[in-house]
């Protein structure tokens, strides 16, 4: 049979089709836990960039935000912007960042919290860490210490959230909660508390007190670690 007329042959398949093929096939061998970040991102980017070889993006992206972890969890907006990116590739991101929240949590309610206090952590960092903005959090726990209820109560300013003791109170009557712990986040990075947080940390427990509930505790998250103010002996 005759070769093809000039201009006739289909062109060959863009370089990359096979470096996905070997992508998923490693990522098989063993999860992804062998692989590199920029490998991951390069699977998660796959689907919905079709057109394009996506490791340049998946590269700059870790350049961007920092390892793995910090850049599935960043803000929606600045991920789309990366040259490559865009809202879909972003919602892709954030989908897994709030696969992997749940996940925390889910292990959460599943045991008693008070005693599984590196969960509770785990879960907040996850969720809260890499907030730009304060965001104050509640946690109710029935009378076995157990999660009844996870609520963003306020979400502040760049260094501020304002919170209200009497509202803190009125949820917990609400949920027929028998304790409480407070979690807010430091967008600046450091967990270490201000005055501000705690004296409205104390003016929480006198109120939640009055009623028979308690206070176990108030953390806040940092970019890295974490601060309990109950362990810190303030309240």
């Amino acid at each position: 049979m005759a070769d093809d007329a000039p201009g006739t042959q289909k062109s060959a398949a863009p370089h990359y089709h096979e470096h996905r093929r070997r992508l998923r096939a490693r990522f098989l061998v063993d999860m992804g836990a062998s692989m590199a970040d920029y490998e991951l991102l390069e699977l998660l980017l796959c689907g919905v960039i079709p057109r394009r070889d996506v490791k340049p993006i998946a590269k700059a992206l870790l350049q961007r935000f920092g390892a793995y972890g910090d850049v599935i969890a960043a803000d929606p907006k600045a991920l789309a912007k990366v040259p490559g990116m865009g809202e879909a590739a972003a919602i892709q991101l954030k989908a897994v960042h709030q696969a992997a929240v749940r996940l925390l949590k889910h292990e959460l309610e599943e045991g008693h919290v008070l005693s599984s206090w590196d969960a509770v952590v785990d879960y907040c960092r996850a969720a809260m860490s890499r907030e730009t903005r304060e965001q104050f959090r509640l946690l109710f726990l029935n009378n076995r210490n157990r999660l009844i209820a996870d609520e963003v109560q306020q979400t502040g300013t760049v260094d501020h959230t304002p919170v209200y003791p009497r509202e803190v109170v009125r949820r917990a009557l609400e949920l027929g909660a028998s304790a409480v712990i407070m979690v807010h986040n430091h967008p600046s990075g450091d967990p270490t508390p201000s005055n501000a947080d705690i004296a409205m940390t104390k003016a929480v427990a006198e109120a939640l007190g009055k009623i028979e509930i308690r206070l176990h505790d108030h953390i806040v998250i940092g970019r890295r670690d974490c601060v309990s103010l109950r362990a810190d002996g303030l309240i």
